[in-house]
C-alpha cells in the first residue's frame, strides 16, 4: 500500500519560508465558484481539484512536493444565469495563472496545475503555453473521471458524497438534462447552461452514492499519477499518460 505524507506537512500555506527553500514540485488546484444544481455546493470543482492535488502530492513518490492554496474563481460564464456563480472569465484567469506561476517558479521546481472545471481549459492551455515558451517548468492535469456526465449529475454528486457528504443536499436531488453533451453543446454555447437545463444539472444525480464516488475519485488519482509518472507533456501543456 502506498504511504502518504500527512497533509499538514505539504500545505504551502502552512509552511515557513525556510521549509520551502529547497524548492520541490508545487501542485496548484484551479476550480470555480459556480452553481452545481440545487444539491451541490458552489465550490464543488475547487473542492475536488484540491482533494486530488492533496492526495497526489502526499504519495510517497511525491515527497518534497507542496500543495498551494486553490484558485477558487474560474471562467464560469456559462453558469452566470444562476445565483451564486462568481466568474472572473478567461482573460483574468489566464493572467492570474501567468503571474502566479512566474512567482512560484522563482523558488520552486515544477508547477503542476490541477484543473477541476472544464470552463477553465482555454485559460489554462493559453497560460501554460506562454509560460513554457518563457522557459518555465509547468504543466497541467485534468480531474477527469471515466464515463463522467457533464455537470452536477451522478459523477460529481457521488464524488462529493465521498469527499464531503455533509455538503450534499440529499433531499434536493433531481434530474436535469440527460441528453448527451454533444447533442446540447451548440445550445449551451449560445445560451449558457440555463438554455438547456432549468435546474442547472446536466445528468441525473439521483443514483449517486458514496461507494461510486470513492471509485471515481480513485480513478482520477490513478489517471493523474500516471500522467505525472510519464513526465510527458503534449502541445497543449497537458501531462499525458
Amino acid at each position: 500500500m502506498t504511504r502518504s505524507v500527512p497533509a499538514s506537512e505539504r500545505l504551502l500555506a502552512r509552511a515557513t519560508t525556510r521549509e520551502v527553500a529547497h524548492g520541490g514540485r508545487v501542485f496548484i488546484p484551479i476550480g470555480s465558484t459556480e452553481q452545481h444544481g440545487p444539491h451541490l455546493p458552489l465550490d464543488t470543482d475547487t473542492r475536488i481539484a484540491a482533494a486530488v492535488a492533496d492526495r497526489v502530492a502526499g504519495l510517497a513518490d511525491q515527497e518534497g512536493s507542496w500543495v498551494g492554496p486553490a484558485i477558487p474563481y474560474g471562467a464560469s460564464g456559462e453558469h452566470q444565469s444562476f445565483s451564486g456563480t462568481a466568474s472572473i472569465g478567461t482573460a483574468a484567469l489566464q493572467l492570474t495563472i501567468l503571474e502566479l506561476v512566474r512567482s512560484v517558479q522563482s523558488w520552486a521546481g515544477q508547477v503542476v496545475l490541477v484543473n477541476g472545471h472544464g470552463g477553465n481549459v482555454e485559460a489554462v492551455v493559453a497560460a501554460v503555453g506562454q509560460l513554457r515558451r518563457e522557459g518555465h517548468d509547468v504543466a497541467w492535469v485534468p480531474c477527469k473521471a471515466p464515463g463522467a456526465d457533464a455537470h452536477a449529475g451522478h459523477t460529481e454528486t457521488s464524488i462529493l458524497l465521498h469527499l464531503a457528504p455533509e455538503l450534499v443536499r440529499i433531499d434536493r436531488l433531481e434530474a436535469g438534462n440527460t441528453k448527451r453533451l454533444q447533442d446540447i453543446y451548440p445550445a449551451l454555447v449560445a445560451g449558457g447552461v440555463s438554455a438547456v437545463s432549468s435546474n442547472g444539472v446536466l445528468g441525473d444525480p439521483r443514483g449517486a452514492n458514496r461507494e461510486a464516488g470513492a471509485a471515481l475519485f480513485e480513478a482520477i488519482i490513478l489517471d493523474v499519477e500516471s500522467r505525472i509518472a510519464t513526465g510527458c507533456v503534449d502541445s497543449r501543456g497537458t501531462m499525458v499518460r
